[in-house]
């Protein structure tokens, strides 16, 4: 590897808008985001039936196809 042209490695300190706080390598030393896996709908379990699925619904409802 070339000498002086990597960017400084940190473990940075992530701030969610949650109040959740970890760490993880970055480029950056503090970063702050607005949903983490603590927050989020899909990891938490409370993601909507209906936001998962719909597209096969749709397709059947408009073309009459029937499920088995």
């Amino acid at each position: 590897m070339k000498q002086e042209i990597h960017p400084t490695y940190y473990l940075a300190n992530i701030h969610c808008a949650c109040g959740n706080t970890f760490q993880a390598g970055s480029t950056e030393p503090e970063l702050k985001v607005e949903i983490c896996s603590a927050c989020h709908p899909f990891y938490t379990g409370k993601q909507k039936a209906s936001a998962a699925g719909g597209r096969i619904e749709k397709f059947r409802k408009k073309y009459g196809a029937q499920a088995k």
